[in-house]
């Protein structure tokens, strides 16, 4: 393929995404049920300054500020008549950024789940999630994404119709998804499951698949491991969380440090992940110790199970759904001097 993410893949041993999106904005100010969409509008400086984080700490690819900006969402706030034009703001603004860089910048569209279920179970069909899923695409596209980008989903269901609908828009993509429940996503599927309906999608496949989000970095590296070991040779992505969510004052905090995410980081590449990121939680602060680690650091033996408990923390589930029950559960976390 010709497209700058399997160009750069094809050039580099690993690529450094980006990290929160949401962490970050409401950093400068969003508030807790507000559409983040709507400042790619309103608010483009603050968008520019979340893009820039991301370029400036060193990610050769960072997500738009799009996750919810599919009509079902949108409809929660009487948006959903701007679908396109959110997608398209986004995908702008960073384009712009990210041709400002000075070397090449992945600009990755962001698709988020519907927030719907599918039938027989729930109301939504087929048909009607490519359809949102097209409509989000073609603005993406329009704004200049390099590639579409779907994440945190959970229903094999979902991912399907949204690869039906990146062949529609006749875009590259890729795509993660959220392994949350005893290293299974809410809906079931585990990492060798996401392998095998991987391999098996009509039309074409991603440019790189894996995991973002979930509980913390060691349950996510688990889950990576899990791809490595189902024999996929799809570059795999790592974005875990920057450690565990805490509620304080009110807010969410992750205890995750820089620190925490350099190892986190080196761990995930020699894991054998090729795209290495931070989800929820993670600011340029945390990048810029990712990158520094990444490139200083040399790659090592796959890790074992014990070496990534010691270093991020134990597991939040005794196994990761595929039939190992000897995995470590919870450990306290060794500290650092």
């Amino acid at each position: 393929m010709s497209d700058l993410l399997s160009r750069l893949l094809d050039e580099k041993p690993f690529l450094l995404a980006d990290g929160a999106t949401g962490t970050n904005l409401f950093n400068m100010g969003l508030q807790s049920g507000d559409a983040p969409e709507f400042w790619n509008v309103t608010d483009p400086d603050k968008i520019r300054t979340l893009y820039r984080g991301a370029v400036d700490a060193g990610s050769d690819l960072f997500l738009t500020n799009t996750f919810g900006g599919n009509a079902s969402r949108l409809k929660l706030h009487q948006a959903q008549d701007r679908v396109r034009e959110f997608n398209k703001a986004g995908a702008e603004l960073a384009r712009e950024v990210a041709d400002k860089a000075g070397r090449p910048v992945v600009v990755a569209g962001s698709v988020g789940p519907t927030g719907e279920i599918f039938e027989p179970m729930g109301p939504l069909t087929h048909a009607r999630a490519v359809e949102m899923f097209h409509e989000q695409a073609e603005g993406l596209k329009e704004g200049g994404a390099d590639v579409l980008w779907v994440e945190t989903i959970s229903a094999a269901e979902e991912y399907r119709a949204f690869a039906e609908a990146a062949d529609l828009a006749g875009m590259p993509w890729c795509g993660t998804m959220s392994f949350d429940t005893a290293g299974r996503t809410m809906m079931g599927l585990t990492s060798a499951g996401m392998t095998e309906m991987v391999e098996k999608l009509k039309g074409s496949k991603p440019v790189a698949f894996g995991a973002n989000c979930g509980v913390g970095a060691s349950d996510l590296l688990r889950t990576v491991l899990g791809f490595v070991a189902a024999g996929t040779e799809r570059p795999v992505i790592a974005k875990g969380n920057a450690g565990i969510p805490k509620y304080h004052d009110g807010h969410i905090h992750y205890d995750g440090t820089p620190e925490l995410m350099a190892d986190y980081a080196v761990l995930a590449r020699d894991c054998g992940a090729r795209i290495i990121g931070g989800c929820c939680g993670t600011t340029p602060s945390h990048l810029e110790k990712m990158r520094e680690a990444l490139d200083t650091r040399p790659a090592g033996e796959r890790p074992t199970l014990e070496e990534i408990t010691a270093r991020l923390g134990g597991f939040s589930s005794a196994n990761d759904g595929t039939g190992d029950d000897t995995t470590p559960t919870r450990a306290r976390r060794r500290r650092r001097d």
